[in-house]
């Protein structure tokens, strides 16, 4: 299974349903289910932006899952169509946002799986885990 890692609070954004584009700076011909990983660095400045939105940051688990369908090349108007749409989720960031990997049938879990993260996209045996803690 594919996994994504995103530091906070990027990754409850996108499970708690704010946040419908993760902005990477490559791009990924992947498409299908996807899981999401929350990494260990929460990004406390920006995790101030979104006081009010009630969120539960977990740190160091995959917390939810999507559906990756789009990798699209960031240009001007579809930034400023980014900004209409929601100017305080797809406002400032410290990222560089080349590419919004588009993410569809986001579901969040009942129960995080606390798994070490990994840079880029990353494979997880759900199977090995599952004999690992046994």
């Amino acid at each position: 299974m594919k996994v994504l890692t995103i530091k906070e609070p990027w990754a409850t954004l996108i499970i708690d349903g704010y946040k419908k584009y993760e902005f990477r700076s490559w791009k990924t011909k992947y498409r299908g289910k996807i899981l999401i990983h929350a990494g260990m660095d929460l990004e406390s400045d920006m995790a101030k932006k979104f006081a009010d939105y009630n969120l539960n940051c977990m740190k160091g688990a995959i917390i939810g899952e999507a559906e990756l369908v789009d990798c699209i090349l960031v240009d001007e108007k579809f930034h400023d169509d980014l900004i209409k749409m929601d100017s305080i989720v797809y406002g400032q960031s410290n990222h560089v946002e080349t590419y919004a990997w588009k993410l569809e049938n986001v579901e969040k879990y009942n129960e995080p799986i606390y798994v070490k993260g990994k840079l880029g996209l990353w494979n997880y045996d759900v199977v090995e885990q599952l004999i690992i803690n046994k």
